[in-house]
């Protein structure tokens, strides 16, 4: 894709300020959102501004990868980071929450190219022992955002206003747009292409409606949004993707250009890569999501401490990233991936054995073993999906692993959550034999998990209301784990049918893929499906 001699410096500082816009604008909102709230009103809505934002960006992802493909790299990054920045500057100005949740909709579109977008250009003009390495840079940028961002949100509330925690997305937005714009140079041969159009709506339809099936069956939404698996907004939502879903597949197997081939999924390679992204995000997310507050409720951390507890495991996620990048090139695939599913699967498991009396330092020593799994799966997954593609397909690839990354999260966020719920009021509805003593309506009231997240409110609670309410959330917690763990240990079973695939410097030249090599000079390459007897 890239010229002859590709500023790699250059374009990977663009990148990395793509990255970082990306990654604060997720951990940013949080602690702004009060100030938010009080400011534009819409507490019913609050759920929404999250939710919009993981809807959109989650959709556009495939979408963006299919005209990275056509269109060139350069080009629909630079249109993605345009809306996303113009998505921030409609935020900063919103005089609602309606106008809030629809800007954030915009900027989410745009922040699904960020990623998987910067991902597909590394591949582009680096070798892949180097692209692996790098990873972990890019992984690096992610956990300082981690970090960084709930205290640069409150320092920005406090200094300024909240419209800045958006303002402040335009001048690293714009920098990344014209660094990009003069550094990555791309030749393409010029010719009619074909956008799937029908295939992009019927896809977006199929996402949005599962996904929201999901926020609302999950219980992830406000209580006037929020209904059970059962019910017939979620049921019929569900009917809705999965027809949306079958109309889509029909229809990539008609269109000249499908937003998603269907031939990739010949290859077990990227089928195997898809599938480890999607287990992983699930039981990751649908997990740690918990972790702070039990931190804060059981073991009694102050709130913003417990917003920091996550920290070992993503420095760890960095540390074990970049050493497994450098075995890359040394090891098979699946060696990487088992492994990474097996040390994460051993973390999981010590952090279901935690209790009421169990310590910080323990819960951090438990994260840091499960981020030291989680950390080969990074890069591994990406690079051995890039490399069973052809250059053509690589940025439509690569998004998809994001794509599946993320629909991962979302249902193990969702699956999990619900999960939580139920033993949580299996474990209320026999407190009161254990608490007889205490009058129904006053245990009623006092009987509410929440409530461990207020030192005032358990200081007021009876001590022996406290410590059930203690041991019931952390069997739950600890209960989500344990399913974490099994989630994971069918991530190792999946992970051997990738079969003995590893980087390839000789595949990777014939590919015309080499920095340096022009794409117009590389023989023409074989496709997705042809590529799967030579790969496994």
């Amino acid at each position: 894709m890239t010229n002859a001699k590709p500023k790699v410096g250059l374009v990977l500082t663009g990148l990395l300020l793509g990255m970082l816009l990306g990654a604060l604008d997720q951990t940013i909102m949080a602690t702004a959102m009060p100030t938010v709230i009080q400011q534009l009103g819409g507490l019913s809505l609050y759920s929404w501004v999250f939710s919009v934002y993981m809807l959109a960006s989650t959709t556009s992802m495939p979408i963006f990868g299919k005209l990275a493909d056509l269109y060139g790299r350069r080009r629909i990054y630079i249109v993605g980071m345009a809306l996303f920045i113009g998505g921030s500057a409609l935020c900063g100005l919103a005089t609602n929450m309606t106008e809030l949740i629809v800007f954030r909709g915009i900027q989410g579109i745009g922040a699904g190219a960020l990623m998987p977008l910067a991902i597909t250009i590394l591949a582009d003009i680096m070798p892949p022992e180097r692209r692996a390495k790098m990873q972990g840079i890019f992984g690096a940028v992610f956990a300082l955002s981690s970090i960084v961002g709930p205290a640069a949100g409150g320092f920005i509330v406090d200094r300024l206003s909240w419209n800045w925690i958006f303002y402040v997305n335009l001048p690293i937005g714009l920098a990344a747009i014209g660094i990009i714009a003069v550094a990555l140079k791309e030749n393409r041969t010029a010719g009619k292409r074909s956008i799937d159009w029908l295939g992009a709506v019927l896809l977006s339809g199929s996402i949005v409606s599962i996904l929201l099936a999901l926020v609302f069956g999950g219980g992830t939404g406000e209580a006037s949004t929020s209904y059970g698996w059962g019910s017939m907004p979620v049921l019929g939502l569900f009917a809705a993707g999965a027809a949306l879903l079958a109309l889509f597949l029909w229809a990539e197997t008609k269109a000249k250009e499908p937003i998603l081939p269907l031939d990739m999924f010949r290859n077990r390679v990227i089928t195997v890569s898809y599938a480890a992204g999607f287990l992983m995000n699930a039981a990751m997310f649908g997990a740690i999501t918990y972790i702070p507050l039990y931190v804060q409720g059981v073991i009694g951390v102050s709130a913003s401490l417990a917003g920091y507890i996550l920290t070992p495991l993503m420095l760890s996620v960095v540390v074990s990233s970049i050493v497994s990048g450098r075995l890359l090139a040394k090891v098979p695939f699946r060696v990487l991936i088992a492994g990474g599913f097996a040390i994460m699967a051993v973390g999981f498991w010590l952090m279901s054995t935690m209790d009421v009396d169990t310590t910080k330092t323990t819960v951090v020593l438990y994260m840091i073993v499960a981020g030291l799994g989680m950390g080969p799966l990074l890069p591994a997954i990406n690079t051995a999906a890039q490399e069973a593609a052809d250059s053509r397909m690589r940025g439509v690839v690569t998004s998809s692993v994001q794509f599946f990354r993320s629909i991962g999260g979302t249902i193990g966020v969702s699956v999990l959550g619900a999960l939580l719920s139920d033993r949580l009021n299996d474990g209320l509805s026999g407190l009161g034999a254990k608490l007889a003593h205490i009058p129904a309506d006053k245990l009623a009231h006092m009987a509410n998990p929440r409530l461990l997240t207020d030192k005032a409110a358990m200081a007021a609670l009876p001590h022996e209301v406290v410590a059930e309410l203690q041991r019931l959330f952390t069997g739950a917690v600890t209960g989500l784990f344990l399913a974490g763990a099994v989630i994971v240990a069918i991530g190792i079973v999946v992970s051997f049918f990738m079969g003995n695939a590893k980087l390839s410097r000789e595949r990777h030249a014939e590919r015309g893929s080499v920095p340096g090599a022009s794409p117009g000079s590389a023989v023409r390459e074989p496709d997705v499906a042809a590529k799967s007897a030579e790969l496994v």
